[in-house]
């Protein structure tokens, strides 16, 4: 790797500190036994997802009027920081959640949400400035694999400290309490290269428009993707099965704690995801050189239906260990093809703006997956029927994937 696409990968190696331990294992057990521990276990999983919901629809309603001045020389850089910086400092903020504060601990979660899914849109973005066509799957892929293993390492020794608690003399409160102050140092020291050696390589020459121009700017953007037959299928099917994606990924804990998981043995249980996930999704790279992103995309989203399916006949521990392996094997490589994939429809100097969007489809869409699931769970009164709910999703997904012709995405007209 040259050293840019080192730092592009490293920024993922310390950000998906923030995505297991705060998005996935231990703020949701943290909310649902001690902010939240007053509440219902199925009235505590419905108020996380109504926050992820929150969420994602406000980074829907503010990235794409950023994303339409980020390409103008130096801003893409300038907005990375700030997001990204705002999501480290949100993030050791939760530090100071006590008991009951459940209130408090999700407006501080949707902040650090926010600004994380921010700060994620400009760092895809930078994939077109730091690596070629060519080698794009490949470093989306790595970038994924690398971050499984990034986001692994503070999350044992923030275990371990957690597990370790009463021998140290400390409340497990206050030891989980300090995992979210080490995830954010994670995050804060492998953000140093990515600030110092990527720049922003493909830009456009001019002052950033005005907020009518930029609303102009994004009209004209949707309406070339329209036009895109292929394109547009992509980003339908992208709508739908990457909700069901991102929906897993944060409801899972929630559901395993649900179906009578330990949570001790649950937090073993998302280690081990993240140490499978790492060499699955750099293998989804290697396959994609072989077989293509398109047909491996396809396959992510048949084994997240086969999930969905599975997930709802969920009884024993062992049930969820490999309902976990399965979910460790496509997490990451579908997430990543699906990145590379669109990086080399787009043009490169409109490559936030395109991204912008890229990454709004894929929240707002998330919007509705957390949404759905809260609300059968909150009808049924069972968490299984909220994981059944998400494989109209994924049929939804692979009924629109399925419609793209086998094209090179080179040839995209959107490139042309």
């Amino acid at each position: 790797m040259t050293k840019e696409e080192r730092s592009w990968v490293l920024q993922d190696f310390g950000n998906s500190a923030y995505s297991i331990t705060i998005t996935t294992a231990i703020l949701p057990i943290f909310f649902k036994g001690v902010a939240a521990s007053h509440l219902p276990d199925h009235m505590s999983t419905a108020y996380w997802g109504y926050a992820n919901s929150l969420a994602t629809l406000l980074i829907a309603l503010l990235a794409p009027l950023l994303g339409t001045i980020a390409d103008f020389k130096g801003v893409k850089k300038r907005l990375f920081s700030a997001f990204t910086l705002t999501a480290i400092l949100s993030s050791a903020l939760l530090a100071t959640v006590g008991e009951g504060q459940w209130v408090y601990a999700l407006v501080i979660y949707v902040i650090t949400a926010v600004a994380f899914n921010g700060s994620s849109i400009y760092y895809d973005a930078f994939l077109t400035d730091v690596t070629t066509d060519e080698r794009m799957d490949d470093i989306s892929a790595k970038g994924f694999g690398y971050g499984y293993l990034g986001g692994t390492i503070p999350f044992v020794i923030s275990l371990g400290l957690i597990l370790s608690a009463e021998s140290l003399g400390i409340s497990v409160t206050f030891a989980t309490q300090m995992a979210f102050l080490i995830t954010a140092l994670w995050w804060m020291v492998f953000t140093v290269p990515m600030l110092k050696n990527v720049h922003q390589k493909y830009y456009i020459e001019g002052e950033p428009a005005k907020i009518k121009e930029s609303f102009k700017t994004l009209w004209k953007t949707l309406l070339d993707i329209v036009k895109n037959r292929m394109v547009l299928y992509f980003m339908i099917a992208y709508f739908f099965y990457i909700d069901g994606v991102h929906t897993v990924i944060t409801m899972a804990t929630a559901y395993g704690i649900d179906v009578g998981v330990d949570a001790d043995r649950l937090l073993i249980i998302l280690v081990a995801i993240q140490l499978v996930a790492f060499p699955f999704a750099i293998l989804y790279g290697k396959l994609a050189k072989v077989f293509g992103a398109r047909k491996m995309i396809m396959v992510g989203i048949i084994t997240y239906t086969i999930i969905s399916i599975y997930g709802f006949f969920l009884k024993t521990e062992l049930d969820f260990w490999i309902l976990a392996m399965m979910v460790a094997s496509a997490q990451g490589g579908i997430q990543a093809l699906s990145r590379s994939y669109f990086g080399k429809l787009i043009p490169k100097n409109k490559s936030a703006e395109y991204f912008s969007i890229f990454n709004i489809f894929g929240k707002v869409s998330s919007i509705f997956g957390p949404l759905l699931m809260g609300f059968v769970i909150y009808v049924t009164g069972e968490t299984r029927y909220g994981i059944l709910s998400l494989i109209l999703l994924f049929v939804l997904g692979a009924f629109f994937f399925l419609k793209i012709k086998e094209e090179k995405a080179e040839d995209s007209p959107l490139n042309s």
